[in-house]
């Protein structure tokens, strides 16, 4: 349905907005709901007003410390590496967007020296960082699929290419990026195996184009692959981690690529790279968003891709898993408990 241009123009601009912020690191209850002081939009930046924003195992990565390489998050920072909302003011020498304009952006969470500022009714960014949302692409849409549909454009357009009759297999297949990359992928022409907790997550991920479901909690899923696929699946994309890279080795055929882009039960083990030459030459990728949106000629196409994806239907974006930004700390629970299916979304 197309979007008005501007359906929240009428609101007044908030100088003290509220948002989650961790002051340290941990379980759910970090999460505070708290109102944070915002300066006007300096040079290059907007005041963005958010209406809605993406939930990513990557907040969670980030809440509860420990993971990143890189130097630890400055603290109290607000979580939230995908939202999406109004342009309400401009700073000095903005030219990209207007006030009125629908944006959406992308921040991979721990990356930037800034927080990530998902989780926040307001704030400033630099106007280079947003796209401009689409009619018929919703702030709800883009919260859902930014960071999870910039991934999988990473993954299929620069780690693995998919051909036409490949099976792959795609770990989490009812969650919010697999459901994507398991719709992207049939629109490829991929046979897709995909892995699931539940027997309601398997009805979830065969509407989505899954051929094949295996419930991993109650079968071994290398067998289960096996016996579907002989000769092994021609790639792995792996959104779990911990509990399924090394063995998912032993799903490919020879040559065969595993792409592991999340870390649901922890990050992968360490790998020994001798045992990919034993097991048929295979190789390994590691997906991620830092490089693939720093580019902004890339970052604008991929951009544009995903939304005309999601417009003409190849992506089917459910009704997302909805919660209101202030009960951020419960969203974060059900997801960890895996009780969640498709994406998840914090509204404004």
């Amino acid at each position: 349905m197309t979007q008005p241009e501007n359906p929240h123009a009428t609101r007044a601009i908030l100088d003290m907005p509220k948002a989650m912020r961790i002051h340290e690191t941990g379980g759910p209850d970090v999460l505070r709901w708290e109102e944070i002081a915002l300066a006007p939009p300096g040079p290059g930046e907007v005041r963005l007003r958010q209406h809605a924003a993406g939930l990513n195992y990557a907040d969670i990565n980030l809440r509860r410390g420990g993971f990143y390489l890189y130097a630890p998050p400055k603290l109290p920072t607000i979580l939230g590496n995908e939202a999406a909302g109004t342009v309400e003011a401009l700073g000095p020498g903005v030219t990209q967007v207007k006030l009125g304009d629908r944006v959406a952006y992308v921040s991979p969470s721990g990356m930037y020296d800034e927080a990530p500022g998902g989780y926040a009714e307001a704030r400033n960014i630099a106007a280079d960082r947003l796209v401009i949302l689409p009619d018929g692409v919703s702030e709800t849409q883009a919260a859902a699929i930014m960071a999870k549909g910039l991934t999988a454009s990473t993954i299929l357009h620069r780690l693995y290419t998919i051909e036409p009759g490949q099976t792959v297999l795609i770990h989490a297949a009812a969650g919010g990026m697999g459901s994507i990359l398991t719709q992207w992928s049939k629109h490829l022409g991929a046979t897709i195996i995909g892995t699931v907790g539940s027997a309601e997550k398997a009805k979830a991920a065969r509407a989505n184009g899954c051929d094949h479901t295996i419930l991993y909690r109650e079968t071994d899923f290398v067998a289960a692959v096996r016996k579907i696929v002989p000769e092994g699946v021609a790639a792995v994309f792996d959104a779990v981690g911990k509990d399924t890279f090394l063995p998912s080795l032993d799903c490919l055929r020879p040559y065969g690529k595993i792409v592991n882009f999340g870390n649901a039960s922890g990050p992968p083990p360490p790998l020994d790279i001798r045992i990919l030459s034993q097991k048929g030459c295979l190789s390994v990728a590691r997906a991620g968003l830092t490089h693939y949106v720093a580019d902004r000629a890339n970052f604008e196409r991929a951009s544009a891709e995903l939304f005309d994806l999601v417009k003409r239907n190849i992506i089917r974006l459910d009704p997302a898993n909805t919660y209101a930004l202030k009960d951020a700390a419960q969203a974060h629970r059900d997801l960890e408990a895996r009780k969640t299916t498709g994406s998840v979304v914090l509204v404004m």
